[in-house]
This record gives structure tokens, C-alpha cells and sequence, in this order.
């Protein structure tokens, strides 16, 4: 396997990795929108008639973010709304931060999880990855490399959500002290 070869595996395991976790968090916030436009209205960083606007847009766009890293020709544009949302994120989470506002739910999707400087290096780490996914060709692949390429953005995923639950947990132990 050449050097090209690892790098498209990689940069095929980077974009499965997002997609995945792009498609968990629009599916979490459209099954629970309202509670979702909570979150966006607890950040308050928008008017209050700008929040329910505001939230579609965010569904909207990590819904566009995977299906265009599904589809030929979009991966780089897909990665790159994704790896700017994650930072928009990370800059909001700050923002509240810095506030002393850690009371406020992530609203990321999934485990629960109040913000924390742990979210908002998760998020610099997750757009660092797929800042990498960008960086690196996507040259054809044979269908043994793809299912490993496949396989591998698969086991960071679980990977990812077996962390997001301990970070989860541990902030709820840090709660009930």
C-alpha cells in the first residue's frame, strides 16, 4: 500500500467520522427540536425572535454538511461546513464560558453534558480532524479499502460517543457534590 493509498484510507475514515457525527446531532435536534431551540435560547447570544430561525438554520445546515459529504464532488465543501460549524460551536460554548454560564446544556446531541473548556477542545479537536480530512486526497478506492475506510470512521465514532458519555458522567458527578 503506498503512501497515497493510507492517506485517501484516512481521509475516507476522517469524512465517514464526520458525517456520522453530524447526522447524530441534526437527527437529535430535529426529534427534539423544541428542546433544542431551548438550548440555542439559553446561549443567548441571539434575539429571542431570532432563536426558532436561527435553530432551522443550524438543523439545515449540518443536515447539508452530510449529505454533501455523501455525494461525489462534495466532500471538501461538506467537511468545510462542518469544520466551521464545530467552531462556531466552540466559540459560542466560550463565549457562555467565559460569562460563568456553565449551567447551560451543550445541546450538541446525545449524552448530556453542561459547557465546559472539555467541549470546547473536543470541538477544536473534531475540526482539526476534519480540517485533515480536507488536507488529504481522496483518490479511488477498491471495495476492500473502502469497507476498512468505512470500518475505521465507524470505530471513532464509538469511540467518540463512549467518550462523550464519560465526560458526560462525569460532569453530572461534579453536579451532585
Amino acid at each position: 500500500m503506498t503512501d497515497a493509498d493510507m492517506f485517501s484510507l484516512l481521509a475516507a475514515a476522517l469524512t465517514v467520522f464526520v458525517s456520522l457525527i453530524f447526522a447524530r446531532a441534526a437527527w437529535h435536534k430535529l426529534s427534539e427540536f423544541t428542546e433544542f431551540t431551548g438550548f440555542v435560547a439559553d446561549y443567548q447570544l441571539l434575539p429571542e425572535r431570532l432563536v426558532v430561525p436561527a435553530s432551522w438554520a443550524i438543523v439545515a445546515a449540518e443536515t447539508a454538511s452530510v449529505a454533501l459529504q455523501l455525494v461525489p464532488g462534495g466532500r471538501l465543501l461538506g467537511l468545510g461546513i462542518a469544520v466551521m460549524m464545530l467552531l462556531a460551536y466552540a466559540g459560542a460554548m466560550a463565549v457562555n464560558i467565559r460569562r460563568g454560564r456553565t449551567a447551560i446544556e451543550c445541546g450538541c446531541g446525545g449524552a448530556v453534558q453542561p459547557l465546559s473548556w472539555s467541549l470546547v477542545v473536543r470541538n477544536a479537536i473534531l475540526a482539526t480532524m476534519g480540517l485533515v480530512a480536507i488536507a488529504m486526497p481522496l483518490g479511488p478506492m477498491s471495495a476492500p479499502d473502502a469497507i476498512a475506510a468505512i470500518g475505521a470512521g465507524f470505530a471513532l465514532w464509538v469511540g467518540f460517543l463512549l467518550i462523550e458519555q464519560i465526560l458526560s458522567n462525569a460532569s453530572i458527578a461534579r453536579l451532585t457534590r
